[in-house]
This record gives C-alpha cells, structure tokens and sequence, in this order.
C-alpha cells in the first residue's frame, strides 16, 4: 500500500491527541512528524504534550516547537474545554529519551516538504500561525506541499463566537495567508466536525478495552464533556480527527468546491471563514473543498479501531 506522507501541525489537547493516535494508527498514513503551537494551550504546554504522545504511544516521531503567539491578534486558549495543561488535565510523563530539537517548526516543514515535492500532506488542526510563516518564509513551499487539510472554520455559524470557529479566530491572519497560498485546501469545518460526535458510550468500550490509549482517551475527555453535556451536547466532536480521517477515507465524508477568505477585521465577525457556497455573488477563485457531511457512525468505528490499535 501507498501511504501518504504527512506532516500534522497542532496546539496538543484533547481532540488533538486522538488526531495524533488516529494518524499513527492509519495504515494508509506515514507521519512523518508533528509540529506543535500556541493554540488551545499555551506553547509550553502543547509542546510537551506532543512527547507525552509519543510516550503514550511508545513511539519517537520528529516533534517541533512552532509559533508561541499569533501573527497579529492576542493569544486565544480554551482551558474549560481542554483543561489547564491542554490534555483535560490528565497528567502523562515526558518520556526520558524525549529529543527536543532546535529547528523552529516553519524550517523543518519545508526541509520535509523538498524531501517529498509534490506529495507531503499538511494537516493542520490548531491557528494556522506556523503554516502561515513557513509559506511567507518560503515562498516556493506552495509548490512542494500537495495539499493543506485544515480543521477550522465553518461555512455558517461558529463557536468561540457566533461567525468564528475558534482555530480561524485564534489566528485570522494566518488563515488568511494560507487560504490565499494556492494550496490545495481541504476545509473540515464545524460543519463537519459537530457531526462526529464520541459519546460516553463510545468512550467507555475504549476505556474497558483495557489498554493505555483506551483509558486516556476517556480520561481526557471529561473536561471537556463537563463543559459541553450542560449545554444540550451528546458527546465530545472529534473535530481534529476529521481531516485525517478525511485523508485515509475520503468516501465518509461529502464536500463541495468553493472559494473560501477570512475576515480579519470585523468587530463582531474576525476569524469567521467566509465560504460562498451559496450565495449569488461567487469569489473568482474556489480554492477549497469544503466537507459539509461525514457517514458518523462508519467514522466513530474507525476511530475507536484506530485508538484499540495503539
């Protein structure tokens, strides 16, 4: 089999850590490495998190400390989703044979990228902030990167506030930058990510399955729950796990073509993504698939498949 070369640029908490055992565990994907930035946590803290991954994991990929703050705007954090140390304040030891490397995450995406010209996959599901500067740093990145997959934005509505999903408006002018790159962009919005929904019931066959993975993907979950069961929701949306499964298993999910920019400025609408699916009025460019369904039950099997397997 023909594995798609990845490269996954996260703010590590809660969603993002079942991203990162989804990847790992996908036989049609070949992580290469992750990167990590300021996002739902502090960077200080979604940095190590990423090697409490790996020691979860008991694996050793490439992990690199991307941006600690937007490019323009103040930071943005969610601890009443994520909890104070981003992982739902369940606490994982860094391995002792964790390699901190040096390169800033924006160099080593584009070593990677020339290594793989033409085929290196971007997954992208925290701010945009480190895509954004590797594409300005290196203008000819727009060339080498075969498409962006980014968990963001939302054709309509928003949650951090009623226009923005909380990954565009933590960094709008990052996003921007790179819905403006000429990538390829696969846009797995709140549109898509509400759909796939882990529940309690979900996560309890994960946690009696017995093993490291199952037990802290429960664990990690009920912040998060305690901030969302209050408000009417029936589980915790895997958003980040939608653009790589999106990756592996297209044929879960439906999209549409359209062209897609990002308010930066409005008082009351920064961050939201401003996607013309339906208007009259249409942007010139459709530089966006934009995911609007997924077949929820076929992706939660797949997902809790993948957790069993780490």
């Amino acid at each position: 089999m023909n594995k798609y070369p990845v490269w996954l640029d996260c703010d590590v908490g809660v969603d993002d850590a079942i991203a990162i055992m989804t990847a790992h565990a996908l036989e049609e994907i070949d992580l290469l490495a992750i990167s990590t930035v300021s996002g739902n946590a502090p960077l200080e803290k979604t940095f190590p998190n990423a090697h409490r991954m790996n020691g979860l994991m008991k694996t050793h990929y490439p992990i690199y400390k991307g941006a600690s703050r937007p490019l323009i705007v103040e930071p943005q954090y969610a601890p009443a989703f994520h909890g104070e140390n981003g992982l739902g304040d369940v606490e994982l030891p860094i391995p002792e044979d964790a390699e901190m490397h040096d390169t800033p995450a924006w160099d080593a995406l584009y070593e990677c990228a020339k290594k793989y010209p033409g085929e290196l996959r971007l997954i992208a599901v925290g701010p945009l902030t480190n895509a954004a500067i590797a594409l300005t740093k290196y203008p000819e990145l727009s060339k080498l990167l075969h498409t962006i997959l980014i968990m963001g934005g939302a054709a309509s509505g928003g949650n951090v506030t009623p226009a923005a999903e909380f990954n565009i408006y933590a960094d709008p002018d990052a996003a921007q930058i790179v819905f403006k790159s000429g990538v390829p962009i696969v846009m797995c919005g709140l549109d898509v990510t509400l759909q796939a929904q882990l529940t309690p019931q979900d996560w309890d066959e994960l946690d009696a399955f017995g093993t490291p993975a199952g037990k802290f993907t429960k664990a990690c979950l009920q912040k998060a729950w305690s901030f969302l069961q209050p408000i009417g929701f029936a589980g915790v949306a895997m958003h980040d796990a939608c653009p790589v499964l999106y990756l592996a298993h297209p044929e879960l999910f439906e999209s549409e073509e359209a062209g897609v920019y990002v308010e930066t400025k409005g008082a009351i609408t920064r961050g939201k993504t401003v996607t013309d699916l339906w208007s009259d009025k249409q942007f010139e460019k459709k530089n966006a698939q934009v995911v609007l369904k997924v077949d929820r039950d076929r992706f939660i099997a797949i997902l809790k498949d993948c957790i069993k397997k780490v």
